[in-house]
């Protein structure tokens, strides 16, 4: 597993998806855990893979859930964009990953989010 920590931020982006795409459409059973805003909106989750724990986010306008819509004029093209690490840090690698939701950007610690797993919290609720 240190040698899956120690790549390039694009090499661990790879390695992440690759792992979440294994799981497949059942990927939710999978949840280790979830972080919500204030507002309840997804902001990020958390995915037990064969490489371990994996963070998945998107970044930038998207729907609040599976059955809502962005506000985006007609064939338009902003959707987000989907950003996935693993979520155990390398040397090289900041604490604080970027996630987003509805209401804008936040900054997630992943030791946090480590003890909130260790912990058997599900959610984390952001201020």
């Amino acid at each position: 597993m240190s040698s899956k920590i120690d790549l390039s931020p694009t090499e661990r982006e790879a390695v992440a998806r690759g792992a979440l795409d294994d799981l497949g459409k059942d990927r939710d059973d999978r949840a280790l855990l979830r972080v919500r805003c204030a507002r309840s909106h997804h902001v990020a989750a958390v995915f037990d893979t064969s490489v371990g724990p994996v963070f998945e986010s998107v970044l930038g306008p998207h729907a609040h859930g599976d059955r809502d819509f962005v506000d985006t004029a007609h064939h338009g093209t902003q959707k987000g964009t989907s950003y996935a690490d693993l979520l155990q840090a390398g040397r090289f690698t900041d604490d604080l990953i970027s996630a987003g939701c509805e209401c804008g950007t936040h900054a997630l610690s992943r030791a946090e989010m480590q003890r909130a797993i260790e912990s058997h919290e599900r959610t984390i609720l952001l201020p």
